[in-house]
């Protein structure tokens, strides 16, 4: 059995929330661990809309979704927060008052006495291409994440898609390739500017092919990739050899396991939480932006922020139960600047 990880909170999403809450916890002394199915710290903000404007984070008139992940970042740094990404929680069981054990499906085990859920929407699941049989290649030679960039190192691969994870996947992989295709429906991607023309200057030196048209169908057996079918726009089709493809047709979102751990629903897709400490109907699990629910919520960041803050203060009662919290300001706390590293 892995060794388990022991921590005050596992906090169950990387997503600025996520991150945010690393900091409220911190400031309580609060030691935290984060777990994320994205291959990614900045959940939505860095996977769907990283160059995206954000304007409506009091006191920043404008960010960008990166931007504001990398802010976050440098925020929480002086507390040391530990990352597990590319995993997803599967289960969540009580084992003291207060204690919880905590799997993922990469056999990754923890114990907390706290559990936050900043989950967004649920967990991230891959948009799958519509091509017949496509199953018996996922996770063989079909994959829909790049985990481990030295599995994909002298294959013959085909990206499919146009917008940043695979115009930013072709440029990460390009150079270890051992021949690489990208193949988008049409010509113009949703990419950022500076890596499409990164990308097209490839295409001209030669060292990778971009293609037009779409996927019908795959060659091979065995879960083993020969080759792809390929519709191209002008309507004429060609088979394209290739031992590896790497679809990224965006994300979707789902509630996943989060709906077997015994915590009350509603509508089958939010968590129920008390808007004095967004606390679940499960002692010592709470749950902060978009994936909870509440009489006038409204999905915010700020208000992901806001929640953050009060769960910490309830929190802080399950991790240090013989201790008597007292509120400070960091503006005029020194001990708290100590902690910032800027007294």
């Amino acid at each position: 059995m892995a060794e388990t990880i022991k921590t005050d909170v596992l906090i169950i999403g990387a997503g600025p929330i996520g991150l945010f809450a690393v900091f409220e916890l911190g400031l309580l002394d609060m030691k935290a661990h984060l777990v994320d199915i994205l291959d990614k710290i900045g959940g939505q903000c860095a996977e769907l809309y990283p160059e995206k404007p954000i304007y409506d984070i009091p006191g920043i008139p404008y960010v960008t979704g990166q931007g504001l992940v990398e802010a976050l970042l440098a925020q929480i740094k002086p507390f040391g927060p530990a990352f597990h990404l590319g995993e997803m929680v599967e289960r969540i069981e009580r084992i003291g008052e207060p204690m919880f054990r905590i799997t993922t499906d990469r056999g990754k085990f923890f114990e907390a006495k706290v559990v936050v859920i900043a989950a967004g929407g649920g967990s991230f699941q891959p948009k799958k291409p519509p091509i017949p049989g496509i199953e018996p290649y996922e996770g063989r030679s079909v994959f829909y994440a790049v985990r481990r960039m030295e599995d994909f190192r002298g294959k013959d691969i085909l990206i499919v898609g146009g917008g940043d994870s695979a115009v930013d996947w072709t440029l990460n992989l390009a150079p270890i390739a051992k021949r690489l295709t990208l193949l988008h429906r049409r010509d113009a991607f949703r990419a950022a500017p500076d890596s499409v023309n990164k990308m097209h200057a490839l295409v001209e030196e030669g060292k990778i092919d971009l293609l037009l048209g779409q996927v019908t169908a795959l060659q091979g057996s065995g879960g083993a990739l020969s080759g792809a079918l390929i519709k191209r726009a002008d309507g004429s089709s060609v088979t394209l050899a290739c031992e590896t493809m790497l679809p990224f047709f965006g994300l979707t979102m789902k509630l996943g396991p989060v709906a077997q751990w015994g915590i009350e629903l509603r509508e089958g897709e939010l968590i129920p939480v008390d808007t004095a400490s967004f606390e679940t109907n499960e002692p010592g699990i709470f749950a902060v932006g978009d994936i909870n629910w509440y009489p006038g919520k409204i999905k915010l960041i700020l208000c992901g922020f806001h929640e953050a803050a009060l769960m910490a203060q309830k929190a802080y009662h399950y991790v240090f139960p013989d201790k008597k919290l007292v509120f400070q300001y960091t503006t005029s706390s020194t001990s708290l600047q100590k902690k910032l590293g800027v007294s």
